[in-house]
């Protein structure tokens, strides 16, 4: 079954102006976002008609007017709901499973986000007269910092991918050698532009542009924007665009960067080659193998240059400045070290 014949299963399901609000309203959202909301609005749904409307027969036959019944009290009572809770499923032979769910405050959040939005679109189409869901605040998130990967980690991550003949044998030799300048290019493009992995797989050949060494990528939302290369990306791309791509049989693939079956790469396969690369080199910390960590390294060494940080946002892609304060936050740190270690807690003689 397609995601798109999955989403319609479960809409199907729900009220019709919950197939409005996702059809229409976030129309422009990928299937994965449109069948989260799903998910967590069915889940808001079940909940209202277990602990408020029980009257109600299905899910299908909730009401505008019973969404504007809510009051905060109720929506308290689901934020705290979310933490533990029970659902039934049925196997393949009809059978009642009964399953415990569970919710970080992240996961919380999510969820609440969706029914406000829901809440957003019933208010501005004149469905209901007050929006309720703004006198609810979100979960408190207490997330640790996740640091970029230091100059000496990238360094030898970038050895490996530029010589990894000294890193890898037999099989895995036979695979890095034959997707070597795709992978060079995929990383330096993704280390020197700080674009989301999202981003960086769905460029088009198209896109590319030597005349004025940039390219252009879809940001989320849709928007699109215009990124210029450093020389170093542009010169990979270049390499890797007119050498090692032209081997692949792939005339009628628009994406620039090709699986082995020269097909466009999908965002699982950067990671797992990321992976692969960052444990060859010795970097094994589960946060700094995944691709946002090279972004997170983009923005921090860009700070460490003295690049304005509203700059950096608009580089990155971040509508909003506090996305990237949270990595002003982790450039700082180094500062704040050297500071700290510079600092003489014991008076000097000659201070005295």
């Amino acid at each position: 079954m397609s995601k798109r014949s999955y989403l319609l299963e479960r809409l199907e399901k729900l009220p019709d102006f919950v197939f409005s609000f996702i059809e229409n309203y976030y129309d422009g959202d990928s299937i994965n976002t449109q069948i989260a909301y799903s998910i967590d609005i069915k889940t808001f749904l079940t909940f209202l008609k277990t602990q408020k409307f029980r009257e109600v027969a299905t899910l299908e036959d909730f009401t505008e007017k019973q969404l504007e019944e809510v009051t905060v009290d109720d929506l308290l009572n689901f934020r705290s709901y979310l933490k533990e809770y029970e659902i039934v499923t049925h196997n393949g032979e009809g059978k009642a499973i009964k399953r415990v769910l569970k919710n970080s405050a992240f996961g919380i959040n999510r969820k609440l986000s969706s029914v406000r939005s829901l809440y957003l679109y019933l208010y501005k189409t004149d469905r209901i007269k007050e929006n309720v869901t703004d006198k609810v605040d979100m979960m408190t998130l207490h997330q640790k910092i996740k640091k970029p990967l230091t100059s000496q980690e990238t360094i030898r991550i970038l050895d490996v991918l530029f010589h990894g003949e000294k890193y890898f044998v037999g099989r895995d030799l036979s695979e890095y050698l034959n997707r070597k300048q795709r992978d060079i290019a995929t990383f330096v493009t993704y280390l020197g532009t700080g674009i989301r992995v999202s981003e960086l797989v769905n460029l088009n050949v198209e896109d590319i542009s030597f005349d004025t060494s940039s390219f252009i990528v879809t940001r989320k939302g849709g928007e699109q924007q215009e990124i210029f290369m450093p020389i170093q990306v542009e010169n990979e791309i270049s390499t890797y665009l007119y050498e090692d791509r032209k081997k692949m049989n792939s005339s009628q693939e628009k994406a620039l960067f090709l699986s082995r079956l020269g097909k466009r790469m999908s965002v699982a396969a950067v990671e797992k080659n990321l992976k692969k690369y960052c444990h060859a080199a010795g970097v094994n910390h589960p946060d700094k193998t995944r691709p946002h960590a090279l972004r997170r390294t983009f923005a921090c060494r860009l700070l460490e240059d003295g690049v304005d940080i509203k700059m950096v946002a608009e580089l990155m892609g971040h509508k909003n400045i506090e996305v990237t304060h949270k990595f002003y936050a982790q450039y700082s740190a180094q500062t704040r070290k050297e500071i700290m270690r510079g600092l003489h807690v014991i008076p000097k003689e000659d201070e005295t």
